[in-house]
């Protein structure tokens, strides 16, 4: 079922994504060489009690820690551990957050160190490929349409566009309809109608689309052992466009990174 939310509900949906947002902002202060991701899992944690939220992924399904850290060929669901990140990893931060009934779900990958230049490409192209599926988030167009896109610029580039994996529909659940691929016929699947909300999240990888899954029945890797990046966003349909409830610029400004990617989607 799909559910079509208030104005009231899509301010709640965006007060519980720029908590994820914000935790995000700084874990971009803290990844760095030598830090382990439980150590970033605790500041995680903390920071998301303290502004009223739950953390949204601690115990969800299972889950035993508050952030999904997916290193380097690990696409998504890593478990932190006390193994320091290295220079030259990139580290996939995904993070949820339920703050007054209603959950913030959200993405970055982020570099360590200086990464090497066909790592960064991959990064710069499938942050590009969450815009441009989000630009596809629009009333009369379909699911299809969102997955199309982010396939085709993903796989025009050469990488594997993983398909086990999709975005979802976000709301009082973690996981709600519509699923989104990031793959797809254009004019397929459900079509999108004001007061829908939705998280895209690219998963591409440097290789192969297919993946495996570790015995721990949570880690997903390449199966070719080939980096992976994520980005994720939160989005809501108002008005016939897409408008971003969730944001990445307090990552920009944790790294000096100056960007208008999201000009287009700004909710206010």
């Amino acid at each position: 079922m799909i559910h079509i939310r208030t104005a009231e509900e899509i301010e709640l949906l965006h007060q519980a994504a720029q908590v994820v947002s914000r935790t995000l902002g700084i874990m971009a202060k803290e990844v760095k060489p030598g830090v382990t991701t439980l150590y970033l899992d605790k500041i995680a944690e903390e920071y998301i009690r303290s502004q009223g939220a739950i953390p949204g992924f601690l115990g969800l399904y299972g889950f035993p820690n508050t952030l999904c850290m997916s290193p380097n060929a690990q696409v998504v669901h890593g478990i932190p551990n006390d193994r320091p990140l290295q220079e030259g990893d990139i580290i996939s931060i995904d993070c949820g957050a339920l703050k007054n009934g209603y959950y913030g779900d959200h993405a970055y990958t982020f570099e360590v160190g200086e990464v090497a230049p066909e790592v960064k490409e991959l990064l710069r192209v499938t942050k590009e490929s969450l815009y441009i599926g989000i630009h596809q988030f629009r009333a009369g167009n379909r699911v299809g349409d969102v997955g199309h896109a982010i396939q085709q610029h993903c796989e025009a580039h050469g990488y594997g566009v993983v398909r086990e994996l999709v975005g979802h529909g976000v709301g009082r659940k973690m996981h709600e309809d519509p699923e989104m691929p990031n793959y797809g016929r254009r004019g397929s699947g459900k079509k999108f109608k004001d007061g829908m909300v939705v998280a895209i999240e690219p998963m591409i990888n440097m290789g192969t689309k297919s993946i495996r899954q570790l015995k721990d029945g949570w880690t997903i890797l390449t199966a070719d052992g080939k980096p992976s990046a994520h980005f994720e966003h939160d989005v809501a349909l108002i008005d016939g466009k897409p408008k971003l409830l969730s944001t990445f610029k307090y990552i920009y400004e944790a790294l000096g990174i100056e960007s208008n990617e999201e000009d287009e989607f700004l909710l206010n």
